[in-house]
């Protein structure tokens, strides 16, 4: 056997990773700003019935953290409040688990994911991104994070421990 052959049947196949095709920032923001109508509108008529219409009225919870005048006159109903974060959280998170996307992420033709594994995130992860979401908010840097990292993951995507790809 000559040495070349017996040199090219030594070398080590390694395994070609698939292209990862990560969302870019303007469709995360286009799924996001349609989930704030199609998912809180439901969640705010739903709080809205069970504690009246006046509670539409009342300050908000960013009312109370830049101490806004408006929350000292009519303070939010802390009940209320922790109702409406709870129904999105547990929205959120199933339509995250169930199939890696909620209807604005379904019409931007993106999905949530594990960063590792690529495939559903569990419960766990998709909660912390869900808490991930007010350190994006409160410090909005965290929202704009992706647009300077070449896999467009921001910060409630690095705190979790996920990824938004783009499906075909």
């Amino acid at each position: 056997m000559r040495w070349r052959t017996l040199k090219q049947t030594n070398k080590i196949k390694t395994p070609v990773k698939p292209k990862i095709d990560y969302a870019p920032f303007w469709s995360r923001a286009a799924g996001f700003a349609t989930d704030i109508f199609m998912i809180g509108l439901p969640i705010s008529l739903i709080t809205m019935m069970m504690f009246g219409y006046d509670q539409m009225h009342t300050a908000g919870g960013l009312d109370v953290l830049v101490h806004d005048p408006k929350a000292q006159t009519n303070p939010p109903n802390p009940i209320a409040s922790l109702l409406q974060i709870a129904l999105f959280l547990i929205t959120y998170v199933w339509f995250w688990h169930k199939s890696g996307q909620t209807p604005g992420k379904k019409l931007a033709r993106i999905r949530v994911v594990d960063a590792k594994t690529m495939d559903n995130a569990s419960y766990w992860k998709l909660s912390l991104r869900f808490i991930g979401y007010f350190f994006s908010f409160i410090t909005l840097v965290g929202f704009f994070i992706g647009l300077l990292r070449k896999d467009k993951r921001a910060l409630h995507d690095l705190i979790s421990g996920t990824a938004v790809i783009r499906v075909p």
